[in-house]
């Protein structure tokens, strides 16, 4: 038997795979999706089994050295979603399969077998390996034929597990147990240990009475009965208690109760919009849906009861929040219907926890994962709902290799399972709107909140008439006045800064010098903590100057408004109201998130001033005033979605306001209130927004008029860089069809970064088939000139991000 094995190394000429014989001893093991390590040239690496033959067209083919797995880690349907992703994305396999699997099993672990059965009742060709205890090393059981088929066997069947021991400190969490020896509890030990084994007796009469036939945690023990680990390893010693380590999941979530409040019955518009995608799931088929709901008009709801049809069909779901709306709220929601049936993926857990959430799908023992973009790799294997929250957002597509949205993959998944995909957003996206409009994806529209609770006023204040008036502070009098009033009321004000930092930048008001990183076009930002200018591309900080290194003058000020500099105008204009400020300085540490939103649910505070983490998915009943202070900052970026990305934020933000039975007013503060995205937003009316959108994107040919590709060629050198971006356009206008428009090569909008000149491409095109096969080919003829000279050449097929 051969094994075709994609190995370990991102590059053009081994993106293919590579024949290797399969041991006699190992034959029984091998499976398409498990990782092996194979000889590859004078070293060992790690390669995916991608399919087992009979067949080689080889002379001479190396064995496969080791097997890693005990059963795949990707599925047949993830070897070949892997395919498509490397083909779409123009990435290698081996980068598309190990996105896939967690960080904390990329590493080579040491693998333990761990028996559940008792060593008398192993297979005569295990016990050896075991010796009377419950654990073996993988590697000596793997030796002989007889072993590995027999492991296989009683893994196949739960006898035994197979456990990584990481060497990046990702192991398994493991609890100490003690039981009675031999099960057979006594009533009272002080006639066997004697009355001056005092504490000795204490113990064995509180696991007598409590534990007489199961294992205990140490912990436990030591806590009730009152004894110390001394005690109960004497015990140990003198063969009344035997001694044994019992896995235990790492829980994120371990100390939190989740109570699921009274369940809410259905509006109408609810049931509408659940009826369909209950009537895919019975029928077993794939339909695309798009949720299109005004925010409080219950979108969470009708995601929880389209899982519950999904878990009474005994299948699977997966639901997708973005990285900052994966709220504790959120979660909660979650937790509290489906219990210990939801795993939780995102980036602010651990590894280990990340790996044991993952294990937990990986053996079946969830059947509901909620998490980020990478959770739609989840390995479920009877799919039966993919659920897309806020649908519209820029995170679900990954910014480096592989270069997948997730939204894509979720409905690659969804036409692999024969079930329905639910996409849902207050503001969706104009791509899937129009795919919508034209019957691709099924529309269905919640236009009312949920007991009909009216939709926010929002006022527009326009910033030149304050600054008319000599008004310099970051509030409005407009903004000011309602915030003392709702302070007065004891409501609750949120505030929503379009930026982090201090001040955007500092400028001499004598020369105009703007201080900007030495290794990135970019000006540095002033954070107020330690009185520095940091860059947020590199990381690059200096100590803020007291004097211009231009012109020796200390006309030094600081220009814009960041979330410290607010905070600090609240303390000295309103010093009654208590302040929670979020943002990425505030919320670095584990769990600070958390905190800080349960300190503002509680009414510990007044205000909850933020930045973009604060736009989606807060749900807090005395929230009756929102503030935007800075509406029209993204207005500006070089961006054809820019009015879009503004619409959607002040939709989102002005949607946490009123949601209960209190009444909500926003206040927008801009500089351009004439604008069509700020003047829609005003009315809540998405229809209108998208119709004058839709307008200006047929005008300048974006989507979802037409498809876009973003090619990015960075290097040391800005004279190389211009060369191969010339050569690259070059080359894709002789080869792509005259209907498609290619942009550039120009400057990139930050065009150095970490010393990095970087020039770009734009391929504008409606339908280009070679057009994939045109990048691969391209990217392959490169790639000598990327490995030796350290170019770069990015290929982003529909960006979300043009900086």
């Amino acid at each position: 038997m051969y094994a075709k094995v994609i190995v370990d190394v991102a590059a053009a000429r081994t993106d293919k795979a590579f024949d290797y014989l399969i041991p006699e001893e190992l034959e029984e093991m091998v499976h398409p999706g498990m990782r092996v390590m194979v000889p590859f040239g004078p070293r060992s690496i790690q390669g995916f089994v991608w399919e087992v033959t009979e067949h080689t067209e080889l002379t001479r083919v190396k064995p496969v050295k080791e097997v890693l797995d005990p059963s795949p880690v990707l599925t047949g349907e993830m070897l070949e979603l892997g395919e498509w992703i490397a083909e779409e994305t123009v990435c290698f396999l081996i980068t598309a399969y190990q996105s896939m699997v967690p960080s904390a099993i990329r590493a080579k672990p040491k693998k333990i077998i761990r028996s559940n059965v008792e060593s008398t009742n192993l297979p005569e060709a295990l016990k050896p390996f075991f010796d009377g205890k419950n654990e073996a090393a993988w590697d000596d059981v793997v030796q002989t034929k007889e072993a590995a088929s027999a492991l296989k066997q009683m893994t196949a069947d739960g006898s035994v597990m197979v456990d990584y021991l990481l060497k990046d400190k990702t192991g398994k969490k493991v609890t100490r147990m003690v039981r009675i020896e031999g099960g057979k509890a006594d009533e009272d030990y002080s006639r066997i240990l004697g009355a001056k084994a005092v504490k000795q007796v204490q113990a064995m009469n509180w696991i007598s009475r409590h534990y007489a036939d199961k294992a205990v945690p140490v912990r436990e023990v030591q806590e009730n009965a009152r004894v110390t680990s001394g005690v109960l390893q004497a015990l140990i010693k003198k063969g009344f208690l035997l001694e044994e380590s019992i896995e235990a999941y790492r829980d994120p979530y371990q100390n939190r109760v989740f109570t699921e409040s009274e369940r809410p019955s259905l509006t109408k518009q609810q049931e509408k919009a659940l009826a369909p995608v209950q009537n895919a799931l019975w029928k077993q088929s794939y339909e695309p849906c798009l949720l299109h709901g005004v925010t409080g008009s219950g979108k969470t709801e009708v995601y929880l009861r389209s899982i519950e049809s999904v878990l009474k069909e005994g299948k699977e779901a997966i639901v997708l929040v973005p990285e900052i709306s994966l709220t504790p709220q959120m979660v909660e929601r979650f937790k509290a219907r489906f219990g210990s049936e939801v795993a939780v993926l995102h980036s602010a857990l651990s590894s280990g926890e990340k790996y044991d959430e993952w294990r937990k799908i990986h053996r079946r023992e969830v059947k509901v994962v909620v998490g980020a973009r990478s959770a739609v790799f989840a390995p479920f294997s009877n799919l039966g709902l993919l659920i897309i929250d806020e649908e519209h957002e820029g995170s679900y597509k990954q910014e480096d290799h592989p270069r997948y949205h997730a939204r894509q993959v979720a409905l690659w998944r969804g036409r692999w399972h024969s079930c329905p995909v639910l996409m849902g957003s207050a503001t969706p996206s104009l791509e899937s709107y129009a795919r919508a409009s034209r019957n691709v994806y099924r529309l269905l529209e919640m236009p009312k909140r949920v007991n009909e609770a009216v939709m926010p006023e929002v006022e527009v204040m326009d910033m030149r008439e304050e600054l008319k008036k000599g008004n310099r502070s970051a509030f409005s009098e407009q903004l000011l006045e309602k915030m003392q009033d709702r302070l007065e009321k004891k409501e609750q004000i949120v505030l929503f800064l379009n930026r982090r930092g201090y001040s955007t930048f500092v400028m001499c008001r004598s020369c105009g010098y703007t201080p900007s990183c030495p290794h990135c076009e970019i000006t540095l930002t002033y954070h107020n903590t330690g009185r520095r200018l940091k860059c947020h591309y590199c990381g690059y900080g200096e100590p803020l100057m007291q004097t211009c290194p231009d012109c020796g003058s200390e006309h030094i000020r600081f220009f814009g408004t960041g979330t410290q500099k607010v905070e600090e105008e609240i303390t000295r204009l309103l010093p009654e109201a208590d302040v929670i400020r979020m943002d990425v300085d505030t919320t670095s540490r584990k769990g600070s998130h958390e905190k800080l939103l349960d300190s503002f649910r509680k009414g510990e505070a007044d205000i909850l001033l933020g930045t973009q983490m604060i736009a989606k998915g807060l749900d807090f009943p005395k929230i009756t005033l929102v503030g935007v202070l800075a509406a029209d900052t993204m207005l500006h970026l070089p961006d054809f979605r820019a009015p879009e990305r503004t619409f959607q934020l002040l939709t989102q933000v002005s949607g946490r306001a009123g949601r209960d039975k209190l009444p909500g007013e926003v206040i927008v503060q801009t500089y351009t209130p004439e604008h069509y995205s700020i003047q829609h937003a005003k009315w809540h009316d998405f229809h209108a927004f998208a119709r004058e959108e839709m307008v200006q994107r047929k005008r300048g040919g974006y989507p979802p008029y037409f498809y876009l590709t973003l090619i990015t060629i960075a290097h040391e050198d800005a004279a190389k860089v211009m060369k191969t971006a010339a050569r690259i356009a070059d080359l894709l206008r002789k080869q792509l069809s005259p209907e498609a428009r290619i942009l550039g090569p120009t400057v990139s909008p930050i065009a150095r970064i970490k010393d990095r000149y970087r020039y770009q491409c734009m391929i504008k095109y409606k339908n280009e088939p070679e057009l994939i096969r045109i990048l691969n080919d391209l990217n392959a003829q490169y790639q000598k000139e990327m490995a030796e000279e350290n170019l770069t050449i990015s290929i982003d097929m529909e960006p979300q991000m043009f900086m």
